[in-house]
């Protein structure tokens, strides 16, 4: 295990470069007998919390048709949580660009940048965040499926971003006409695939490896190292990882919490879509299917000084120096303790 040293809400591990710090994915879970209002109202006091306890940033996930997550839209949700808090950084986890034109995306979140200046993340993914059928329901055109050109729609967005669009493109005048005053947009690149691990070093982007997706990731961190060009967005590599995580007061109880993610899981690898159980329902369902969980996915799961030696062992691993929490829970007030928890563990401050 890495040496620890406490200072200033931060942890600093042996051998790495900055101090680690701490961030929030929230997927806005929708739980049984509730409705995605309720999610999003959970949302909204979840970031109050997380800007209240010291985190680094806010973001908001992009999933589709789905009854058990209400994030559908990132992009309609980072402004109210902007304004709900007052320090947090916000951003999205992320928007799967294939969905959107870049330009569109370009637009939206410089006026985003504008209503907060200085603390909006644009994380953005690959991945359809849903099913075939829905992802092609998302399309405009419907006459064929969308390419797959996925770099070209990258450099797109980045060139409107950082106003180097060619000045013989087509588009090259749209760049000034985004909105101004937010000081920028923050780009990242999101991913679980050495893909996204070579184009983020390709185009000199901060990467984020979604290690609670896959959890064999860590050769992703090497390859986004070793092939890192430097670019405007940033001179070094910088990495997050995205991790499984539920604290509780004993590792028992947080057990316990984990269970409705568990049963969740399960239905959706079998292609059924469920609202996040209740605890006592996904408790009696494991005990019918006691091998529904072996399907392997890294958990952090314990009382506080459990879930802290955990996330210092992933960010060894990583060579990481910030780590995004992420979980799914049936109990709203329960899943805020738990980033209490984890805020305490580590000493964060404001």
């Amino acid at each position: 295990m890495a040496t620890v040293s406490i200072g200033g809400g931060r942890i600093k591990l042996k051998g790495m470069n900055a101090p680690l710090t701490l961030s929030v994915l929230d997927q806005s879970p929708i739980a049984e007998g509730a409705t995605a209002a309720d999610a999003l109202a959970n949302t909204l006091d979840l970031a109050r919390t997380a800007d209240r306890l010291g985190y680094r940033r806010y973001w908001l996930a992009e999933h589709h048709a789905s009854p058990g997550l209400a994030g559908c839209a990132p992009e309609a949700l980072i402004g109210p949580v902007a304004l709900a808090t007052s320090r947090i950084r916000v951003g999205s986890g992320g928007v799967m660009l294939p969905h959107y034109s870049p330009f569109k995306v370009a637009e939206t979140f410089s006026m985003l940048a504008a209503l907060a200046p200085g603390r909006i993340d644009l994380g953005i993914g690959r991945a359809p965040g849903t099913d075939g059928r829905t992802a092609f329901a998302l399309q405009r055109d419907r006459r064929q499926r969308s390419p797959d050109d996925f770099p070209q729609m990258l450099a797109e967005l980045l060139a409107y971003l950082g106003g180097t669009m060619p000045e013989g493109h087509p588009f090259a005048s749209l760049a000034s006409t985004l909105p101004t005053g937010g000081g920028g947009v923050a780009p990242w690149l999101l991913g679980s695939s050495p893909d996204s691990a070579r184009w983020a070093a390709e185009a000199g982007l901060p990467y984020c490896i979604a290690d609670f997706i896959n959890s064999d990731a860590v050769p992703l961190a090497d390859i986004y190292r070793r092939e890192f060009r430097p670019s405007q967005w940033r001179a070094q590599p910088e990495l997050i990882v995205a991790v499984w995580t539920i604290a509780a007061e004993t590792d028992a109880e947080a057990e316990t919490l984990a269970a409705p993610a568990t049963m969740m899981f399960a239905h959706l690898v079998r292609g059924e879509l469920i609202p996040v159980p209740p605890v006592a329902k996904a408790l009696a369902w494991a005990k019918d299917n006691p091998d529904a969980g072996n399907r392997r996915r890294r958990s952090v799961l314990g009382a506080p000084a459990t879930v802290r030696a955990g996330l210092e062992e992933v960010a060894r691993l990583y060579g990481a120096n910030e780590l995004m929490l992420v979980n799914i829970m049936s109990d709203h007030a329960a899943r805020r303790r738990s980033y209490e928890l984890v805020a305490e563990a580590f000493a964060l401050a404001v």
